[in-house]
């Protein structure tokens, strides 16, 4: 096989999974940049998605109500955990993040004990086959790419356009003054969070059918995304957005010559690089 076909399927699965820790690492900026809340659970929402999508399959044998409950279902359960895990520690960082560990051995125990230690494997619901350069591509792939910019997109309207998004950008902005406005804070903070979880739990039932689903996959993903988030800047979804498709990119082209674990090695000196350059990161706000 010659170096050019596979430098493009490399930029092309890059691109897809760049898509998909865009998802994750939006909802983990979502957190951060309007909470203010580190969430080291963030890696089990998105592997709550996967397991949940992979059980709902079961039940229905339908993929596509899987990709549509599993978001619903994480979401709700990160309202729940807004209102009942974290609003009892508003203001108290330390605190929050050990709060956010101890949910997320949590959900791994949980999974453990119910789902079970074997990997498990969700087939792809589009058996298609796109010819690239004379080689069969996986359609599927190409759909979690659109799927991932149509949610991408909506957030993006969903935030410039609708009240709540709009409520969501004002008190993330000046809290205070928001406050005064008669926005009701209680219940933005608890939308922000059960967005940010829905986002995740998107990420993973997208990834199911590319990835093995097991109660540790979150722990695979959580440093991934801290780096998208690192290099993006600290609460800049455009940051994070931007990071996540260099960072796939990246790591698309080098697993071509290198293995995967040595292509995140790649990922960790650039975000090293930008760090040293630019400490707010690609698109932060200097503080």
């Amino acid at each position: 096989m010659e170096i050019l076909p596979q430098l493009i399927l490399g930029a092309i699965n890059g691109l897809v999974w760049g898509l998909i820790l865009a998802l994750i690492a939006l909802g983990l900026t979502l957190i951060f940049g309007f909470l203010e809340i580190i969430n080291i659970s963030h890696g089990e929402l998105y592997m709550l998605g996967a397991v949940l999508g992979w059980y709902i399959l079961q039940l229905t044998g339908n993929f596509w109500i899987s990709l549509l409950l599993a978001p619903l279902v994480v979401g709700v359960l990160g309202l729940a955990i807004e209102r009942g895990v974290l609003r009892p520690i508003e203001g108290k960082p330390i605190i929050t993040i050990i709060a956010t560990f101890g949910l997320s051995l949590i959900f791994q125990q949980a999974v453990l004990s119910v789902f079970g230690g074997a990997p498990q494997r969700i087939p792809a619901p589009l058996d298609w086959k796109v010819s690239i350069l004379g080689f069969g591509y996986s359609g599927y792939r190409f759909f979690v790419a659109l799927c991932s910019i149509v949610a991408i997109s909506s957030l993006w309207g969903f935030l410039h356009r609708f009240k709540y998004g709009m409520w969501m950008r004002a008190v993330r902005q000046d809290r205070e003054m928001a406050l005064a406005l008669g926005i009701p804070i209680s219940q933005v903070y608890m939308l922000t969070f059960g967005l940010g979880a829905a986002l995740a739990a998107l990420g993973g039932i997208l990834a199911a059918p590319i990835v093995a689903l097991e109660f540790r996959m979150g722990l695979d993903i959580l440093p991934a995304v801290f780096i998208v988030v690192i290099i993006g800047g600290l609460g800049s979804l455009q940051g994070s957005l931007l990071a996540a498709l260099l960072i796939g990119e990246l790591e698309g082209i080098a697993s071509v010559f290198v293995t995967p674990t040595t292509a995140r090695i790649f990922s960790l000196v650039f975000m090293s690089a930008v760090l040293l350059f630019r400490p707010e990161g690609l698109l932060g706000r200097r503080r």
